[in-house]
């Protein structure tokens, strides 16, 4: 191996190192918001709420368009993701609903 590649490699290592800790803070954070609509579709079920609130949704979708903006990440893909997080999360309240 020459020195170049040796230095690659090095940095190769590191950059995946990096991905494995930012995927286990997402893994925890996805972990910690769940827990936090699990007790907000407790709460709603309690006083007869609706499972979703689009108004809310709309506003989250904007506010993480624009955080998605500034963090040079593609919105779309930002919107694709909230909008599949907060399908899995209605699914999940309608689940334990029933």
């Amino acid at each position: 191996m020459t020195d170049a590649t040796t230095r690659a490699a090095e940095i190769l290592k590191g950059h995946r190192e990096s991905i494995d800790r930012l995927d286990a803070i997402l893994v925890y954070t996805l972990g910690e918001r769940f827990k936090h609509t699990q007790a907000v579709g407790k709460l709603k079920a309690e006083h007869d709420l609706p499972p979703s609130d689009p108004a809310r949704e709309e506003a989250q979708i904007a506010r993480l368009t624009d955080l998605a903006r500034r963090a040079d990440l593609d919105p779309e893909f930002a919107k694709k993701f909230l909008n599949f997080i907060i399908q899995e999360v209605i699914q999940h309240h309608k689940q334990h609903q029933s």
